[in-house]
């Protein structure tokens, strides 16, 4: 696996104001830039990639939705040096209105682990009556918790904090946990 993906920590920076489209910038914890993606404006089917740096020369990772329209959407998650798929994330539509949470699959589509909104009664003052308070999210392979996804609060900018260092026995894949990181800035972002 590429060095990008050996770290334990990572912070993946979106800008909310950019034109054609988001961009976002995965740091590692030393602060230097070790991946980069664009999101195109107005696509119906989302489509991201993520790229050694702000050049896209190199692309390492490939995410993209199954279907056009769908509350309860699965993404592939493919690794774009081999053509392989690594797993996918599943939206769960109705349960995320409340509380967002998403499956975490392996490659042949069986549920291995969840992506959970910290607490219902947070989820459910964020939704209703403020959006100041940031998200967070806990991540469970088997059951077990294996990273901690925290959002820190910047109007203009979402940052959120990966931190897989739970993950002693290298339960998920960092292909799919900085995925996830990503598409909860892109589609979670949105709805607050």
């Amino acid at each position: 696996m590429v060095e990008q993906f050996n770290q334990q920590n990572y912070l993946i920076r979106r800008k909310i104001f950019t034109m054609g489209g988001a961009k976002f910038h995965i740091f590692n914890s030393a602060g230097e830039l070790v991946m980069f993606s664009q999101l195109k404006a107005f696509r119906l089917k989302e489509d991201i990639r993520l790229f050694t740096g702000e050049d896209m020369s190199t692309e390492l990772v490939n995410i993209h939705a199954r279907n056009i329209i769908d509350i309860a959407a699965v993404y592939d998650v493919s690794d774009s040096q081999t053509g392989q798929p690594v797993g996918s994330l599943k939206r769960k539509g109705l349960k995320s209105i409340l509380q967002d949470e998403w499956a975490i699959l392996d490659i042949n589509d069986q549920e291995i682990g969840i992506i959970k909104e910290d607490s219902m009664a947070l989820a459910l003052i964020r939704r209703l009556l403020v959006n100041l308070i940031p998200q967070s999210y806990n991540v469970y392979i088997g059951g077990k918790l294996i990273a901690t996804f925290k959002q820190n609060f910047n109007p203009f900018v979402i940052k959120l904090n990966l931190d897989f260092s739970l993950d002693r026995d290298a339960l998920l894949d960092k292909r799919l946990g900085i995925a996830a990181g990503i598409m909860l800035c892109a589609i979670e972002g949105k709805q607050n």
